[in-house]
């Protein structure tokens, strides 16, 4: 038969007989207050590891929070290039379009039609990342609001449409000189 750790103390000399009557007279006035209140008896390590656990728990929950949106922003980059690779339109022109970008102008060289288009809001310009580089690019312009949607500093210009049909136009009888562009 075991023997129980009281009487293991008591043998060992750590604890004496008054001692020990006291500890479980202790044990059984918390027991009976315990069944008196329906509470059961407040286990201080207990809440503690209870406590400790939820925290870790609450941590746990923030840095899964924090991966789902590292995720989220490189599965949206992801899309935005593969929008962009998947749409571009060449740059085949020898004329160049100036664009303001951040401030700055900039400029890149199309063709005379995909200038009327840029003009006209069938066609825009977005920035395409490349590692450390940022190279500009034509795309359609539904390609450009989904781009848009996703992210609006990508796309740097996109022209109005104009609501004017061309048959109102009041200057549409005067002819523009060729060698106006700026």
């Amino acid at each position: 038969m075991s023997v129980s750790l009281q009487d293991q103390l008591k043998k060992s000399g750590l604890i004496d007989d008054k001692k020990a009557k006291q500890l479980k007279r202790a044990k059984n006035k918390q027991e009976k207050l315990a069944r008196k209140t329906k509470n059961p008896a407040v286990d201080e390590h207990k809440s503690e590891l209870d406590r400790a656990k939820s925290e870790q728990m609450a941590k746990d929950r923030q840095l899964n929070l924090e991966k789902n949106r590292q995720a989220e922003k490189h599965a949206l980059a992801a899309q935005i290039k593969q929008l962009i690779e998947m749409n571009i339109v060449a740059k085949d022109g020898d004329q160049k379009f100036s664009f303001t970008d951040t401030n700055v102008i900039k400029h890149i060289y199309v063709s005379q039609t995909q200038i009327d288009q840029l003009s006209r809001g069938t066609l825009a310009i977005v920035t395409q990342k490349q590692g450390q580089k940022h190279n500009h690019v034509v795309v359609p312009m539904g390609v450009a609001k989904k781009i848009e949607q996703r992210d609006a500093k990508l796309v740097v210009f996109k022209a109005q449409q104009s609501t004017i049909r061309e048959e109102d136009d009041p200057y549409a009888d005067y002819q523009i000189p060729d060698d106006l562009t700026w």
